[in-house]
């Protein structure tokens, strides 16, 4: 349980940076952005991908198409989804509506368990009620005063994107739970290195599509100068970053966390996400959390506490 919960906080931390780096690259879309992490995460992923040659060509065709989607729909159209979302409908609502991934995994890898005979993962709903309900209310807390409503066609299209994103972040950790605790330990760092290979075809065939959207005149973020944009070394600096830290060190112990924990409590552990970017973000803005601020973020980390708790036996 320890070993779990420090590989879900680190993966936390990490992935923290993916929210504060837009602020940072403001003047870049979030396609761009996405495309720019997922390019380096790959490139990176082969190099790494050495260390574990031996476990990854052990791996089967099954395994690699696994890792192809796991790819695609929790990296590449998860982020490239939020980034657009936010620049369409501004911070506010998508970030709120990312931030009920807790509830909405814990309840959604709760039923499936509770479906499998015999599993020894699923647990009653009363043990769960509490703990859902105080994470619910530290994200409402928290971004109580920022919601906002909006109209227009771009605003709508913003909460579809922020809907979908949330799909694709429910339905990852779900199955790369699964697939982790189907096999024997050991595989965190190869699994992790896999899905970095099995990206960087998606980031290259992403490229390529914006190319022909650039050339039929409906590529997004108009004026922007491909591929580098208007701050290279930072842009470049940036996604090694991301690459590197947030995307396979992050998978890496996400990947550890997965193998240790049941799912419906790993998807509790998301919130440690949360708590990252929001530490992150009054780094960058220089100024202290609003009292409303600090009664969420102790909510939140409060409902995490009571749903290691449920999960314990």
């Amino acid at each position: 349980m320890i070993a779990g919960l420090s590989a879900a906080l680190g993966a936390g931390l990490l992935w923290g940076l993916v929210f504060v780096t837009p602020l940072i690259l403001d003047d870049y879309p979030g396609f761009a952005l996405a495309i720019g992490r997922y390019l380096a995460f790959g490139v990176l992923a082969l190099g790494l991908a050495w260390l574990d040659r031996r476990t990854l060509a052990q791996l089967s065709r099954a395994d690699w198409l696994e890792a192809l989607k796991l790819a695609l729909v929790g990296n590449l159209l998860y982020y490239a989804s939020l980034a657009s979302a936010i620049q369409l409908a501004g911070g506010p609502m998508p970030t709120l509506i990312i931030g009920t991934l807790p509830v909405v995994i814990a309840v959604c890898a709760n039923l499936i368990e509770r479906r499998r005979a015999g599993s020894i993962d699923a647990v009653p709903w009363r043990r769960l009620a509490l703990p859902l309900a105080v994470i619910l209310g530290g994200l409402l807390t928290v971004h109580a005063d920022a919601a906002a409503t909006g109209g227009g066609v771009d605003y709508l299209l913003g909460i579809g994107l922020a809907v979908f994103a949330l799909a694709c972040w429910t339905w990852y950790p779900i199955r790369n739970s699964r697939w982790l605790r189907a096999r024997g330990p050991g595989l965190s760092r190869a699994w992790a290195s896999a899905q970095g290979v099995a990206t960087l075809p998606l980031a290259l065939g992403g490229i390529a599509g914006y190319a022909v959207l650039e050339a039929l005149g409906a590529a997004p973020g108009a004026g922007f100068s491909w591929p580098l944009g208007p701050r290279p070394a930072a842009f470049v600096g940036m996604m090694l970053v991301l690459g590197l830290a947030a995307s396979w060190l992050g998978t890496l112990l996400w990947n550890r966390a997965s193998h240790l924990l049941p799912a419906a409590l790993v998807g509790q552990l998301i919130v440690f996400e949360t708590l990252s970017a929001l530490v992150y973000a009054f780094l960058w803005y220089g100024r202290w959390p609003t009292p409303a601020e600090a009664l969420g973020i102790a909510l939140l980390t409060g409902g995490v506490l009571l749903g290691a708790r449920a999960f314990r036996r």
